[in-house]
């Protein structure tokens, strides 16, 4: 079966879809291309579409295509002046103290590296604390800028990667005997992770549409394993 992928608005100008995990935006060298976001819906819409920004393989949530140059000039610069708003929910390991903060840290990066350098560009990420569990925190990013692994490294640097990352915290997927008392695997099976994947959801998106000059916000809510974690931390992870 062809995988079809979720789409949550398009117009003459723009495509916006629902990520989903386990998925490159683009091609890398060991990729083909009918195999990642782009190419699956070129063939879906049969129609060429121009990428402006991309979210990691495993991070899920809203993402932004452009259908003719113009548009992807016109959110490209949105992109580059900041214009555009982004928040993401992410579940860190940890316990975070207070209830908000900004994490103003600059980010180098040089090749497939990242780093927090003195000499790397300014990158300013906003959170909030949603909820606190025994060993997690759940949180609302809301990046200023738009560098790579911005969330995830900013976090790290607190001393609170993602529960899931493995460039920047454990690679463990989360189980639910990990914290339920007296939890017995069913049938003498092997344990099925809640999630074993980059705990990270872009959750909405806030853009001018272009020729039309509206400001409009998109929304999508956490996938399936993302959100039946949080309701299992909530009934057992206290």
């Amino acid at each position: 079966m062809k995988q079809e992928i979720e789409i949550i608005y398009q117009d003459e100008n723009v495509l916006i879809v629902n990520k989903s995990s386990n998925m490159f935006v683009i091609p890398d060298q060991y990729t083909d291309e009918n195999k990642t976001l782009v190419g699956i819906l070129k063939n879906q819409l049969r129609q060429k579409l121009w990428v402006i920004h991309r979210i990691d393989r495993d991070t899920t949530g809203v993402l932004v295509f452009a259908k003719n140059p113009e548009a992807h000039r016109n959110i490209s610069m949105q992109f580059e002046n900041s214009k555009i708003r982004k928040k993401y929910i992410a579940l860190v390991s940890g316990v975070l103290e207070g209830k908000e903060g900004t994490i103003n840290k600059p980010i180098l990066i040089s090749g497939r590296d990242v780093s927090i350098d003195i000499i790397g560009k300014e990158s300013i990420t906003n959170f909030k604390v949603l909820e606190r569990f025994k060993s997690y925190t759940l949180v609302e990013a809301l990046p200023l800028t738009g560098r790579r692994h911005q969330i995830r490294i900013h976090f790290w640097s607190l001393g609170h990667p993602l529960a899931i990352d493995n460039e920047y915290g454990i690679s463990d997927p989360i189980l639910l005997s990990s914290f339920k008392r007296n939890y017995k695997i069913k049938d003498k099976g092997n344990e099925k992770p809640l999630i074993s994947r980059l705990t990270l959801h872009a959750a909405a998106l806030t853009l001018t549409l272009p020729r039309n000059g509206g400001e409009k916000t998109f929304e999508v809510p956490l996938p399936k394993d993302f959100e039946i974690t949080i309701k299992q931390f909530k009934k057992y992870g206290k």
